[in-house]
């Protein structure tokens, strides 16, 4: 099961140019940015803990997704 919402996702996918989006595509792009965003948060919180901190900070997501 998704915890992002499906609508959410539409409307990013619209904002970025998209005119319809069907629900097999909405579908792909909440798995696609699940997964993303799952990836993203395991590195920022290895930078963190390298850092000797338990909470993710905004640089520690910056700095992940320049790895990527």
């Amino acid at each position: 099961m998704a915890d992002l919402p499906k609508a959410a996702v539409v409307r990013l996918a619209k904002k970025a140019g998209a005119e319809r989006v069907g629900e097999d595509a909405a579908d792909a792009l909440v798995i696609k940015a699940e997964a993303y965003i799952e990836n993203l948060a395991k590195e920022a919180n290895e930078l963190a803990k390298h850092a000797g901190r338990k909470t993710i900070k905004a640089e520690d997501v910056e700095l992940a997704a320049k790895k990527e």
